[in-house]
């Protein structure tokens, strides 16, 4: 049967049609796409904006502390209110009583602000071979791989090219994938650790490498992180060392392990000192806590097993203190349904409150 010549026009017609309804379709689709993904990126750069002066403002909020808890220049503790704790009696009868450092409502996001001091750990560009020597037995090394990290250790920071007996300089790290230089200076950030030949995540992290296996830069490595290396012992470096502090052990701050690091300080002493300033109830933060006023109080009457000269060295080449002056903020920042970290170094300045000393996000 012949198909009339109108009909096969007006099917024509009706294809035609279709087409361009399609191709309207499609159009009209690419442009609602299109201006949701403007709309999107117009929100995400206000949303920038806003994350950027929450984290700012935590940062303020942390500086306002600072200068209100050492207006007095008094001894740095866990139980006063820049550490979480409930206050000594200058701070509970201060403006600080009606400070809150968790969940505070700024706009439309919220903001949570954490203090942690720099002096409870020791600084890694300051430690002699002693020092590095009892992270060594703290962390758990063997004596052979013991010489290599720290003779590397000494060949990154140091300004030469010439290598330490067991050491490495610039022409095994070249010879990585991918390549890189050895610093010779010193650390800015304690990750850096992670670049020093002999160095490795279970060392560095301790306990807790396996939860780091994503975040590793370690160009020596080869092959996928070894989830079955056991840690060495229950610290790491990280728990031990910082690159930025003033120097000084703050040992009303530091932990047990860190504590060790001093001069003619073993377990059983650190934990004397521990038990000293965390008051009756044995718990350091808290409102019975009575932390050192001085270095003078590490008697052998105060501490069990403490050897006085050693407490006189550690004044005398600046080892230990019982103050805090470099603390790092962390800042968590809630918009809607996103979350931010903001991360700052502050040093404490005296009369000129807390100066920022660096200030990044993740």
């Amino acid at each position: 049967m012949k198909m009339t010549r109108a009909a096969t026009s007006g099917g024509f017609a009706l294809m035609l049609v279709l087409i361009i309804i399609m191709v309207l379709v499609v159009l009209a689709g690419g442009f609602a796409l299109s201006m949701k993904v403007e709309t999107r990126l117009a929100g995400n750069a206000r949303d920038e904006s806003e994350f950027q002066w929450l984290g700012r403002s935590g940062v303020e909020l942390a500086r306002f502390v600072l200068a209100e808890s050492f207006r007095q220049n008094k001894p740095a503790a866990l139980n006063q209110f820049w550490a979480g704790g409930p206050g000594d009696l200058s701070e509970t009868n201060s403006p600080l009583a009606s400070i809150n450092l968790a969940e505070n409502h700024l706009g439309e996001g919220v903001f949570s602000v954490r203090i942690i001091d720099q002096e409870r750990k020791a600084n890694i560009n300051r430690a002699d071979r002693m020092t590095l020597n009892r992270a060594i037995e703290l962390v758990g090394l063997n004596v052979t791989d013991a010489s290599t990290l720290l003779d590397s250790l000494e060949d990154w920071i140091d300004a030469d090219d010439a290598a330490h007996l067991s050491g490495t300089e610039s022409d095994y790290y070249l010879g990585l994938t991918p390549p890189y230089y050895a610093k010779n200076g010193l650390i800015d950030d304690i990750t850096e650790l992670l670049l020093v030949n002999g160095m490795t995540p279970e060392l560095f992290w301790g306990p807790r490498a396996s939860a780091h296996q994503d975040q590793l830069y370690r160009p020596q490595q080869v092959g996928r992180f070894n989830e079955d290396l056991p840690a060495f012992g229950t610290v790491g470096f990280a728990d031990l060392f910082t690159a930025v502090s003033n120097g000084p052990i703050n040992i009303n701050t530091a932990s047990k392990e860190v504590l060790q690091l001093l001069p003619g300080v073993d377990e059983v002493v650190a934990q004397n000192i521990i038990r000293v300033r965390a008051g009756p109830d044995g718990t350091d933060g808290t409102e019975d806590d009575t932390p050192f006023q001085s270095l003078a109080m590490l008697s052998p009457a105060m501490v069990p097993g403490m050897v006085p000269e050693m407490a006189v060295e550690m004044q005398r080449l600046r080892l230990a203190d019982v103050r805090s002056l470099t603390f790092h903020v962390v800042v968590d920042v809630r918009l809607g349904r996103v979350e931010r970290r903001f991360n700052a170094f502050l040093g404490m300045r005296g009369a000129a409150g807390a100066e920022v000393l660096h200030f990044s996000w993740e």
